[in-house]
């Protein structure tokens, strides 16, 4: 598994996947999810990681988009920044 899919997999459980796969989310919240999914495919594993603090420092359309998921009763990114700062540290970007 390379590390781009190593982050998505952790991302796809705790985040994208449970709104993805529900059937109570809203049409924006899962498109919103799927934009972040192609963003993030985007990128290399450095630029994921840099893309997920970006997100959860509040930009004007993350900000909306965290009060939309609690409102709708989803994990929010601010609620697993804490593992994902344990896991995909410095150490883990260097790993080979």
């Amino acid at each position: 598994m390379t590390k781009e899919q190593e982050l998505m997999s952790f991302l796809g459980e705790h985040i994208f996947n449970p709104i993805l796969d529900s059937p109570h989310a809203s049409a924006e919240l899962k498109q919103g999810v799927r934009y972040t999914i192609m963003r993030m495919n985007e990128r290399d594993a450095v630029g994921m990681v840099h893309y997920f603090w970006t997100a959860v420092v509040g930009t004007d359309k993350s900000v909306p988009f965290a009060r939309r998921m609690k409102k709708e009763g989803f994990l929010r990114f601010e609620e697993i920044v804490e593992d994902f700062r344990d896991r995909f540290n410095d150490a883990w970007i260097r790993r080979r």
